[in-house]
């Protein structure tokens, strides 16, 4: 019986991030079209240092985890101690022996770490073209790395990139990142990692990054891994049609081995290829 003087709110009124994770639901996004060819599996995962929302630094999880997802390519987030030696976290001859999944080398802030700025880029099959890597402005350091990788599927580009906390920080750094790319040769282009921005309408920072990657796709909630209801995690792409369907990879090892769940993404790269041309990376 319900006592005297509490009342319920209608389910109707709450947000629907927390009306998904009440009712269960899994927010996803799928293409209305279906892919032309091969699709190649793409994620992304703040691993928070290895450090799970059960407060234990535990890499092993993390590793199961990039284990259950099998992607062709993974970028990596927070994969470094933040200070000090800057220290990789995870066992990356585990990943290379179990999952087949090979980091990309980086001019690193010391010998020690796996990436830059904690931005970690992992693939399965084919070869690095090229490594830029870039310094992102703000009030914290940040960065985001840039590779071109040729893959069996075709040429693809990823920026993986973990954006401030900061609003006005993540504007400029969107902006950073754009210009950065205006000196580079097209290619079809992923933007993926933790981009630290909830808010999806005219205030939101990501709104710079409309002509180039839009239109943006539905952000999924990723975060906090145990009851997601803030979409921080993003895969964005040039062309956008490249992207066939997008989800969250939401297992129960994945809410505790982080703080935050894995996004996932297929794309389509033979769709990509001709597209590419006319979808200019800046506007």
């Amino acid at each position: 019986m319900r006592s005297p003087g509490r009342q319920t709110l209608p389910a109707q009124i709450l947000p629907s991030p927390i009306r998904s994770v009440l009712n269960g639901e899994r927010p996803s996004y799928r293409a209305a079209r279906d892919g032309g060819g091969p699709e190649t599996l793409i994620a992304s995962y703040n691993v928070h240092k290895c450090v799970g929302t059960d407060k234990r630094f535990d890499p092993a999880r993390i590793a199961e985890v990039i284990a259950e997802i099998g992607p062709d390519v993974m970028a990596l987030q927070e994969a470094d101690q933040r200070f000090g030696d800057r220290a990789g976290l995870l066992d990356l001859h585990w990943l290379e022996r179990q999952c087949g999944l090979v980091a990309v080398p980086v001019r690193a802030h010391t010998r020690l770490c796996h990436g830059w700025h904690g931005n970690v880029i992992l693939f399965k099959a084919g070869a690095v073209a090229d490594i830029h890597q870039i310094r992102l402005p703000g009030v914290e350091p940040r960065g985001a790395l840039v590779v071109d990788l040729d893959l069996e599927a075709g040429p693809l580009r990823i920026i993986a990139a973990h954006l401030g906390l900061l609003r006005r920080s993540r504007a400029q750094q969107a902006e950073a990142i754009l210009a950065a790319m205006e000196r580079r040769t097209e290619r079809p282009t992923l933007l993926m990692g933790d981009l630290n921005e909830w808010r999806l309408g005219q205030r939101s920072s990501l709104l710079r990054l409309d002509p180039s990657f839009g239109p943006l796709t539905p952000a999924l909630p990723s975060f906090p891994s145990r009851f997601p209801m803030f979409a921080l995690d993003r895969i964005l792409a040039n062309p956008a049609a490249m992207i066939t369907s997008i989800e969250v990879h939401d297992s129960r090892l994945a809410r505790v081995a982080s703080d935050h769940l894995p996004i996932k993404a297929r794309i389509d790269l033979t769709h990509a290829r001709p597209a590419a041309a006319a979808a200019p990376l800046a506007a």
